[in-house]
C-alpha cells in the first residue's frame, strides 16, 4: 500500500482532501524567525564563557528577532509557526484519524524551545523578546496535547530538532567575512557539541529516522534530535522535553478557543463584505 506523505509549510496544499482519502505522515516545518540580527555583544562574551558550547548549540541569546501583528490581529511568529499549523491539522483531521493504520505528525522544533520564554497567559508572546523560542516551546506542548487527545483515533505526534545548520538563510544573518572567522571555531566546537549538523542533509537524520519507526512505540514526551560527530557521522539522540501534560492540555484548549474566535471574526467580516 502506498503511504501518503505530506510536507507542509506556509504554502499549504489545501487540495489534499480532494486528492487523497488518507495521510500517513505529515511533516510540519514551522520555523519563521523574522528579521534575525546577531547580538555581537552576546557572541563575543559567549566565546569566552563556560557556556560557549551551550550558547553555540542552541543560539540562545545570540539572535534578536522582530515580530509584528498580522492582518488577522495575531502575532506573526505565533500565527506562522503555531496557529496556522494547528488550523491545518484541524482541517486534515479526517485524513489523519483512521483506525486501520496509525498516522504521524512530525514537527520541526528546536533545542532553543525554552520553558522560560513561554507564558500560558501570553501564548502569542506579545510581551516578550523571544518569539521564536516561545513558538517552538508551544509546538512541543501542542505535540504532547495532540497525543493525549488523538492517540485513541490513530493519530500520533512527534517533535524533532535538525540541529544547527548553515543555510542560505543563516548565511544572510552575518557578513561573509564573519562566517570565514567563525567556521574554524564551529568545526572545533563540533567535537564537543553534537548539535552542529551544519548541512540540511545531516539535519534530516532524525526526520528520516522517525519515518521508519512505529508511531505508537515512540515516547510523546521525548524530542528526537539530529546529531553529528566531529568527524561527520550522523545519528539520532533524544531529549526529555521540559514540560508537563497539564500545561500542554491547557494550551491546547486555549488554541481551540482562539480558533473559535478567529473563525467567528472571519465569518462576520465575510458577511459584512
Amino acid at each position: 500500500t502506498r503511504r501518503r506523505v505530506g510536507l507542509i509549510d506556509r504554502a499549504a496544499p489545501w487540495c489534499f482532501p480532494c486528492r487523497f482519502q488518507r495521510l500517513d505522515y505529515v511533516y510540519l516545518n514551522a520555523g519563521i524567525m523574522p528579521n534575525p540580527q546577531l547580538n555581537l555583544k552576546a557572541l563575543f562574551s559567549g566565546l569566552f564563557s563556560r557556556k560557549v558550547i551551550h550558547i553555540f548549540s542552541t543560539a540562545e541569546g545570540l539572535l534578536t528577532q522582530g515580530d509584528k501583528v498580522t492582518a488577522d490581529g495575531l502575532q506573526e511568529v505565533f500565527e506562522t509557526n503555531v496557529f496556522g499549523h494547528f488550523i491545518l491539522i484541524q482541517e486534515l483531521a479526517p485524513l489523519l484519524c483512521h483506525g486501520e493504520r496509525p498516522s504521524q505528525l512530525i514537527w520541526t522544533s528546536s533545542r532553543n524551545a525554552r520553558r522560560s520564554n513561554f507564558c500560558l497567559e501570553d501564548i502569542q508572546h506579545r510581551g516578550g523578546q523571544e518569539p521564536y523560542s516561545s513558538s517552538k516551546y508551544a509546538l512541543d506542548l501542542l505535540s504532547v496535547a495532540l497525543n493525549r487527545n488523538f492517540n485513541s483515533q490513530g493519530l500520533y505526534s512527534s517533535v524533532v530538532c535538525p540541529g544547527t545548520m548553515v543555510t542560505n538563510m543563516t548565511c544572510g544573518i552575518l557578513p561573509p567575512f564573519v562566517w570565514t572567522l567563525l567556521m574554524p571555531i564551529i568545526w572545533l566546537v563540533r567535537f564537543f557539541a553534537n548539535a552542529f549538523t551544519l548541512t540540511p542533509y545531516n539535519g534530516t537524520e532524525a526526520l528520516v529516522w522517525l519515518f521508519h519507526q512505529k508511531p505508537e512505540s515512540l515516547n510523546p514526551l521525548t524530542k528526537y534530535l539530529s546529531a553529528t560527530t566531529g568527524f561527520g557521522s550522523n545519528y539520532v539522540t533524544t531529549q526529555k522535553m521540559d514540560l508537563d501534560e497539564d500545561t500542554a492540555e491547557k494550551f491546547y484548549q486555549n488554541l481551540l478557543e482562539l480558533e473559535k474566535h478567529v473563525r467567528a471574526t472571519i465569518q462576520k467580516r465575510d458577511h459584512q463584505s
